[in-house]
């Protein structure tokens, strides 16, 4: 067997593709600064706008902040593959990639779960909501989060690390993902054994926390009589909802039906959907449906104007003067 840990491997996703690849760049830089700017629009509206330091915005700023690793961690690579052509990456490159993928993946998932509590806890015990969601509560729910999902990485990818490589250097994929790496691994049954644990751990588990808190949310809403009342108290978590339907909708659609020659191309659209549109998408979803993040963006850049329409009307009353 040939040591893959001396050689650079070779992504070749878009190797046979008939279309441009400075199209390609172009739209896929298109996405990524979309993307980019969106997240860091809302991390900066949370941070600035202090309305919205209640811990369901605090939630969305860190989960602004892994789609931002999400992005980064995939788009620049295959950006740099479509308009230099080269599409080597070397070992420590690729497992780096594996490991921020992995991580902002993990995150991301037990993030959404602990979103959907939230707003269980807001809607079902809106009395006791801000006793049990405290400062010091999410607090720690935000650092368990991000604990739980850099030690998942680290596991999962150290664990791949100690995996016997076939004599293969071509991963068909744009980026170092789980499923392009087992291609090229020769332990199969210990890998998808790895792949079951991690399936079942941050896989189920976070799914069955977030189903069973809205179906408690549905149960709690079809009870209230006026139909105000159940559109104002539902309203409050659609944004949230809308974001985990995709997010758990295209996991599962990457992950979940087992691998084939014929799939390869469902594979890497779904791929590109998972790295680089859902990420895209979540701050527009927010911004656009969420009346307080909307009402945040236009108190920022409303104050932003008066404060630029102020110091030209200084600027003017100086040059009278």
């Amino acid at each position: 067997m040939m040591d893959n840990r001396t050689y650079d491997f070779h992504l070749t996703a878009f190797a046979n593709t008939t279309v441009n690849h400075l199209l390609l760049f172009f739209l896929f830089l298109s996405l990524y600064l979309t993307g980019i700017l969106g997240n860091i629009i809302i991390v900066t509206s949370v941070i600035i706008d202090t309305r919205l330091h209640t811990p369901m915005y605090i939630f969305l700023s860190n989960l602004s902040s892994v789609d931002v690793i999400f992005n980064s961690s995939t788009l620049p690579k295959l950006m740099d593959i479509l308009l230099s052509g080269n599409d080597s990456i070397s070992f420590p490159q690729c497992f780096a990639q594996l490991f921020f993928y992995m991580l902002a993946a993990s995150t991301e998932d037990v993030l959404l779960s602990v979103m959907a509590y939230d707003r269980y806890l807001a809607i079902c015990k809106p009395l006791h909501y801000h006793l049990i969601m405290n400062r010091p509560q999410y607090a720690l729910l935000l650092l368990g989060t991000w604990v739980v999902g850099c030690v998942n990485s680290l596991f999962l990818t150290f664990s791949i690390y100690q995996l016997e490589l076939c004599p293969a250097t071509k991963i068909q994929h744009f980026f170092c993902d789980i499923k392009a790496l087992e291609k090229i691994t020769c332990s199969h049954t210990q890998f998808y054994i790895l792949l079951y644990i991690e399936s079942v751990v941050l896989g189920l588990f976070p799914f069955l926390l977030s189903l069973t808190s809205y179906i408690k949310i549905i149960r709690i809403v079809l009870k209230i009589k006026s139909t105000s009342g159940r559109r104002k108290a539902f309203s409050t978590c659609t944004s949230h909802l809308t974001v985990l339907m995709i997010f758990y909708g295209v996991a599962l659609c990457m992950y979940v039906k087992p691998p084939s020659v014929q799939f390869e191309t469902q594979d890497l659209v779904f791929s590109i959907m998972y790295t680089a549109v859902t990420p895209m998408l979540n701050p527009l979803i927010y911004a656009l449906r969420n009346k307080e993040v909307k009402s945040a963006l236009k108190r920022i850049f409303g104050i932003r104007k008066n404060e630029l329409q102020s110091g030209k009307i200084k600027q003017c009353h100086r040059a009278q003067m």
